[in-house]
């Protein structure tokens, strides 16, 4: 078995082997583009009949290369950026000393490994962080719209970006220059409307043919784009060992510094996707007007103080992310908690 700890780059990586003992045998540069490595690789395979084991860092664009190592290689390990401490926090850094750490790892099994999904899994994240970047460049236009009219003096029409609010905006009487923005930003309205519509219609199409959107559904507050978008994250959910673990993924937890007997949380992590993390609090703010078990416990939480209605609002967002994971792994619809009724 040789092991191979692999520095990827766009357009050349550095590659260190080790042995069934965990004795170096060579060090080498591989210039070009992922084909080239994975053909480096392939020899290492054929020239000795060697098993070959693989490791490197996930970056832009790895699910490609992890595919096609797997095909030439035993066994493939893409390690977690964030978890590599080794590489991370040395104060001596370069692509072979990498190359060579992550081979150490790899033959000690000790790659802190990234989840890759498969190619139909990554177009449906694609899809939704698609939404999303439509979604801010249309709000944008909206503001740009609503300073224009504020600028010029004029009154935004009562439903501004309906089709009767758009139509009263482009009958207002405007000088040559406001008049050529107000109509650039309106066809850039409706440009980014349909754009949205399009990715919506696509996104409809494979949440149609999965149960698990329509499960999370049942939950008060979430809506397709949040059930879609968490499904296409999470993936296997079996992949988490407790769907209490689903708070860390999602960076809906507190920073924790505790040592000789103090403990300190802080802001949240704001790890993983933060598309999700944010629809799953705007669904909070909706589910605790819907739901009498979740808004009972926003009150306490809250404890009767507004400044902590943030803190709250986060916290029912990671019960929801918990909820949501457990409904995914037993199959069950959503079940609201018991409210507590007070003393008399």
């Amino acid at each position: 078995m040789l092991y191979v700890g692999l520095d990827y780059h766009v357009n050349g990586s550095s590659l260190c082997i080790l042995d069934h003992g965990g004795k170096l045998v060579k060090q080498f540069r591989v210039n070009g583009r992922w084909p080239a490595v994975v053909e480096a690789v392939r020899r290492l395979a054929e020239e000795g009949d060697h098993r070959v084991a693989v490791a490197f860092e996930a970056c832009g664009g790895c699910a490609v290369l992890y595919e096609e190592l797997c095909k030439v290689a035993v066994r493939v390990g893409v390690a977690h950026p964030g978890h590599l401490r080794l590489i991370f926090k040395s104060k001596r850094k370069n692509d072979r000393v990498d190359a060579g750490k992550l081979a150490k790892l790899l033959y000690c099994d000790a790659i802190p490994r990234a989840h890759i999904p498969k190619a139909e899994v990554r177009q449906w994240r694609r899809l939704v962080e698609l939404r999303r970047v439509l979604v801010s460049r249309r709000t944008a236009v909206k503001n740009q719209l609503r300073g224009l009219l504020r600028t010029l003096g004029l009154e935004s029409p009562r439903g501004l970006f309906t089709g009767k609010g758009v139509a009263a905006v482009e009958g207002q009487a405007m000088d040559d220059a406001s008049g050529l923005e107000r109509d650039l930003l309106i066809e850039e309205l409706k440009a980014a409307g349909e754009r949205i519509r399009r990715v919506q219609r696509e996104l409809n199409r494979l949440a149609k043919d999965d149960p698990r959107v329509s499960l999370l559904m049942s939950v008060p507050g979430v809506g397709q784009r949040t059930a879609e978008a968490f499904v296409a994250y999470v993936d296997h959910v079996e992949r988490f060992g407790r769907a209490n673990q689903l708070g860390s993924y999602f960076g809906l937890v507190p920073c924790q510094d505790a040592s000789a007997g103090r403990d300190r949380l802080g802001h949240i992590t704001k790890e993983g996707p933060s598309s999700v993390r944010w629809l799953l609090i705007e669904a909070a703010w909706q589910a605790v007007r819907r739901d009498p078990g979740l808004k009972e416990m926003f009150q306490r939480l809250c404890g009767g103080k507004r400044e902590r209605k943030k803190v709250a609002i986060v916290a029912i967002a990671r019960h929801l992310g918990c909820a949501m994971g457990a409904m995914l792994r037993s199959g069950e619809r959503w079940r609201s908690p018991d409210v507590k009724t007070k003393a008399a």
